[in-house]
């Protein structure tokens, strides 16, 4: 008998005896595409880094030197103590440990607000010393560092926006496991949830460096 078979006639007997059709390779496979269009955002606006990068070589360094680095470093810890948290929470549903998944979850979460919260100061700070779009500080400064802070609010902007849908998906999650609609045996959703939080992990790994270290 194949594992496929095997859990079928699992849920089968679970809804007594009634049957219960689930895709979960399609959902699965939905996730991956709705990442790749998420990819394809994001390499195209990485491509447009590199090209002001490098006709604007010298204002890029000095705007990067103006840059928390310290911040930058604190949040990539963050999320990536987070990437582990949810993977234990996959591990821990699969072995039915139900406590131990939602303990998990709800660190993350409190490691998705850690990082949005550093991320508020420190757009605060830029704010307040009038660089912003628009803001005051810019009327001063070159064209290359211009298009670096527009380059950089648009693009954590856009990752924090992609913070926060993360963090009302694995919230939905977690209450579809207080409910026992996602169980040992029926853990896709969870597992579409982490690969989109792994996805936000990725994509900052590679704003960290593009705006904190390459002065």
């Amino acid at each position: 008998m194949t594992e496929h078979s095997e859990v079928m006639q699992e849920q089968t007997h679970a809804h007594g005896g009634a049957h219960v059709h689930r895709d979960d390779e399609g959902s699965k496979m939905a996730m991956w595409l709705f990442l790749f269009t998420e990819l394809l955002l994001f390499g195209g606006l990485f491509l447009l880094y590199g090209a002001y990068r490098f006709e604007y070589a010298d204002g890029f360094k000095v705007a990067a030197a103006d840059m928390n680095s310290f911040i930058g470093a604190i949040n990539t810890i963050i999320l990536l103590t987070s990437s582990l948290s949810v993977a234990l929470s996959i591990a821990a549903i699969q072995r039915n440990q139900k406590k131990l998944t939602m303990a998990m979850l709800w660190f993350t979460i409190l490691c998705g607000l850690a990082f949005l919260v550093n991320k508020y100061f420190e757009w605060s700070h830029e704010i307040h010393n009038g660089i912003y779009p628009g803001g005051p500080a810019l009327e001063n400064m070159s064209n290359g560092e211009v298009i670096y802070f527009g380059l950089y609010y648009v693009m954590t902007g856009l990752h924090g926006l992609h913070v926060i849908v993360g963090l009302i998906f694995i919230g939905f999650i977690m209450v579809f496991i207080s409910r026992d609609k996602i169980t040992s045996t029926n853990f896709q959703k969870l597992e579409n949830a982490g690969l989109y939080w792994h996805l936000v992990d990725v994509i900052w790994i590679f704003l960290f460096p593009l705006f904190y270290l390459l002065h």
